[in-house]
């Protein structure tokens, strides 16, 4: 008998209680299937997501089912005494709150979530066909869905098909937010308004909230354009990193809020390195972009499309260039420029660029925050080369090194990982890059 079908053939009200005779494999631990291998247990675990996948789609479709029994039944219903018609737009309205006031109790969330539901449902049922398969089959999690949804939305009717057939294959193999940035990049190419149109109605939206929050705490958030934001973040993320030290007890994190505040409040941050400290913001913007014969937009490391006015802005105040190569019909990165000697720097810019976050599986730290590794070791024989070269954050540079996880290097940029348990994943860099020169 596999994991699974033993834990779904336990009673349900006494699997795990530890007591004799309750239908638990002699020496089974309480609370657990019956013994099992770290790789098999693994495998229950996907199992189980899986079917969450699954049971996600069962409750779309019957959503959607609610939402086409409720308008036939206001349709039909014989009309009130202030009704022009059976099926007014008053009674229409009146139909829908009340089956969001249904399905708000019956789930026990706001009325919001319970709208937000309905449209979800009715978008997967009727307009993403293939992606309501996909769920149902478990191939995709109910927040990929969502991420495609909240995308395929700001695209006109007729481009929503084709998006998703193009999109589903990276759902399959993304982690969410992957895949949203895959998505968002989509997105661009197939919007018929151009960024910079966009931006312009979006930039107006621009505004600052206080959300409270528990224990006298709050959220302050900020809706910036992304170059703004960026900028921020790099701004207090370089004055939290100028007071680490041996006898600093706040972490990286607390540092940054605290610098935030400084810099705000005080105008400058800890020790007076307000006016020292400078953003470093990465941006690729192609050449023709750049003189102003085209409106391809740029892109910002750990965003994504930026509009052209942006970049070119952003690249008319940056006190350094990097020469990269595009191909200009796919994008392909051909080559990039080397302006200085130095391996070590020349080599660091091309894997930057190919890497773009950490590269342990579903990680999306920015290079920025993180380090090369070699994946053989150096004491190990390996070489200071491209293909044994990758970008890992801190916490999954020490995974690697000291909890059995092992990567093998293919001269693509592919990284394949094997887990403690066995299991392979593969991730793959943000930029196909072809083989640099020898540096």
């Amino acid at each position: 008998m596999d994991l699974i079908t033993e834990y779904l053939t336990y009673p349900d009200n006494e699997f795990g209680d530890g007591k004799p005779g309750d239908g638990r494999p002699e020496g089974s631990e309480p609370g657990r299937p019956g013994d099992g291998t770290m790789a098999e247990l693994v495998d229950v675990v996907a199992a189980t997501d899986r079917m969450l996948a699954a049971v996600s789609a069962m409750r779309a479709d019957a959503i959607d089912q609610l939402r086409v029994r409720s308008e036939r039944e206001a349709a039909t219903r014989a009309p009130g005494p202030f009704a022009s018609s059976p099926f007014s737009t008053d009674a229409a309205k009146m139909a829908r709150r009340s089956l969001v006031a249904e399905l708000a109790c019956a789930l026990r969330v706001p009325e919001g979530s319970a709208e937000r539901l309905l449209v979800e449902s009715e978008s997967l049922v009727h307009d993403l066909a293939a992606t309501r398969t996909a769920l149902q089959q478990g191939e995709i999690s109910y927040r990929h869905a969502k991420a495609l949804m909240d995308h395929v939305w700001s695209l006109p009717k007729d481009a929503r098909a084709g998006f998703e057939s193009a999109l589903l294959p990276d759902a399959r193999k993304l982690t969410v937010a992957k895949f949203d940035g895959t998505a968002r990049r989509a997105r661009e190419k197939a919007h018929p308004d151009t960024i910079t149109t966009r931006h312009a109605k979006c930039i107006t939206d621009r505004q600052v909230q206080l959300v409270p929050a528990r224990d006298g705490m709050a959220w302050l958030n900020a809706y910036l354009s992304a170059a703004d934001a960026n900028s921020v973040y790099e701004r207090i993320s370089g004055a939290a990193q100028s007071l680490q030290g041996a006898d600093e007890p706040r972490t990286l994190t607390q540092l940054r809020a605290d610098a935030f505040l400084d810099l705000l409040i005080d105008g400058v941050a800890p020790s007076g390195l307000g006016r020292g400290i400078r953003a470093t913001v990465n941006v690729t913007v192609p050449v023709m972009t750049l003189l102003g014969h085209s409106e391809e937009p740029g892109h910002l490391e750990g965003y994504g499309p930026i509009d052209p006015d942006t970049a070119r802005r952003l690249a008319g105040h940056a006190p350094s260039f990097t020469r990269i190569l595009v191909h200009p019909e796919t994008g392909a990165v051909l080559s990039v420029g080397r302006n200085r000697y130095k391996v070590p720097k020349d080599l660091r810019r091309w894997l930057r660029v190919r890497d773009e976050t950490c590269r342990f599986p579903g990680c999306n730290r920015s290079v920025a925050r993180s380090d090369l590794d070699h994946g053989k070791e150096w004491h190990e024989g390996g070489r200071t080369k491209h293909d044994n070269l990758a970008h890992l954050c801190g916490p999954h540079h020490k995974l690697k090194t000291e909890a059995a996880w092992a990567v093998t290097h293919a001269r693509d940029g592919t990284l394949t990982w094997t887990s403690p348990a066995g299991r392979e994943y593969t991730t793959e860099p943000a930029t196909r890059i072809d083989p640099p020169p020898p540096f």
